[in-house]
């Protein structure tokens, strides 16, 4: 199910400012190289991201979901010089693919990259975090969530990806349907928060933990 319509998808696009060259790049490469590659943030989201650091003011990004890496540009771009994104993922791959990008980039310095289980990452580390990204394994989501909840500072936010899943939340059919299902339920009955669900590219559920 496409969630918009291409026409206006590709519409979209071309009235969003574009993204720079290298991260063309990468995106191009990714394209190319990468079977899995509709995984790829792209621009609409990509500068979205970017914007939503800015707005917040975020001096520590956390991100859950490196793939190649268009997503941490794209947010440490936004960051503050001094800003700190630390980017998770289990895939060393990933990790290759992304650092090559990340040494040419002026805002690679400001990306620290952990392989590993995200919640195992995730429970060694101190909060606060201005932002949390989740683009990871949706059968984790709900518990990516909780965590990620327990690292935010108030007033922070956590943008997840991948939220209307193509449709498929409408009628759960795997357990990846039906978690994402019941992470936008929990979301929507969580007190400690304010929420908007976006349908942007695939889904994106925006939570602001309150103040």
């Amino acid at each position: 199910m496409d969630i918009v319509t291409p026409v206006i998808e590709r519409y979209a696009h071309e009235h969003t400012r574009s993204e720079p060259e290298l991260l063309c790049e990468l995106a191009e490469e990714t394209r190319r190289t990468r079977s899995d590659h509709g995984m790829l943030t792209g621009r609409l989201e990509g500068r979205l991201l970017k914007l939503l650091v800015q707005l917040v003011q975020a001096r520590r990004v956390l991100e859950l979901g490196l793939f190649t890496g268009y997503s941490a540009l794209s947010m440490a771009e936004g960051l503050a010089p001094g800003g700190e994104l630390i980017s998770c993922d289990i895939d060393p791959r990933a990790e290759q693919f992304a650092l090559r990008y990340l040494a040419r980039s002026p805002h690679g310095s400001k990306v620290t990259i952990r392989i590993g289980p995200a919640l195992e990452t995730m429970a060694s580390l101190n909060g606060p975090f201005d932002l949390v990204f989740i683009d990871a394994d949706k059968e984790n989501y709900l518990n990516y969530y909780r965590a990620a909840i327990r690292l935010l500072r108030p007033g922070g936010l956590i943008a997840i990806d991948n939220t209307l899943w193509s449709g498929r939340v409408l009628a759960p059919a795997d357990a990846a349907d039906r978690t994402i299902d019941a992470l936008n339920q929990e979301i929507l009955l969580d007190q400690r928060v304010e929420n908007v669900l976006l349908t942007v590219r695939d889904g994106l559920h925006l939570v602001r933990l309150r103040s």
